[in-house]
């Protein structure tokens, strides 16, 4: 892998990273399966890079960023490692509700070096966490992600969220409920697929 490979100016101990990282994936999904087995054998593709455009999105000089329903790490492990070099002040947290899966991430913490935490527990009974950024992948539809989200958003909060085909349909009814600004990104790992910037996020 290389800078090119991944789109940002990161060093070589970076890559290393996260190299090491689709080591640890590739060794402990098929006990736990982090991902489909259908996807393991192009995870960097269809993981780590659809990852790494998530944390391109992001509004610079964050210092906290949560990542719910982490699930085998994506995007959350990933932009912690990238932050890591990029943005060495911010902190992410992770959270997922599946204890094999914490366990599997706290070693992609230790083993690669990243500072971060990794909280066991569904996002609506944990502690509010005032975060600047709020990722999640494949969690849940848009209305429900906005309603997991509010209670750990501020002010100036930012959303983060990749969708799949039924984006649209997903905005629409999120729109009913909702008051938020929305600026869509086109995925560059699925022509199908779309991250969402979500800010200025209330209830109507």
């Amino acid at each position: 892998m290389s800078q090119k490979t991944i789109g940002l100016d990161v060093s070589r101990e970076t890559i290393e990273r996260l190299e090491l990282y689709l080591e640890l994936l590739r060794k402990w999904n098929p006990a736990i399966n982090l991902v489909s087995k259908s996807s393991i054998d192009d995870a960097w593709d269809r993981h780590f890079m659809d990852s790494v455009q998530v944390y391109g999105h992001a509004p610079k000089g964050w210092l906290t960023w949560a990542d719910f329903g982490s699930g085998g790490g994506f995007p959350g492990a990933v932009i912690a490692i990238l932050a890591m070099e990029l943005n060495p002040e911010g902190r992410i947290t992770l959270v997922e509700s599946d204890q094999r899966k914490t366990a599997f991430l706290r070693t992609v913490f230790r083993e690669t070096g990243v500072t971060g935490d990794v909280i066991a527990g569904r996002v609506e009974a944990i502690p509010d966490l005032n975060s600047d950024i709020i990722s999640a992948r494949a969690l849940a539809d848009l209305s429900s992600l906005f309603e997991l989200s509010l209670p750990h958003t501020h002010g100036e909060s930012t959303l983060l969220l990749s969708k799949g085909s039924a984006w649209q349909k997903e905005l629409t009814q999120a729109e009913e409920s909702w008051s938020f600004s929305c600026t869509t990104h086109k995925s560059i790992t699925d022509p199908n697929a779309i991250i969402l910037k979500i800010e200025s996020l209330n209830r109507v």
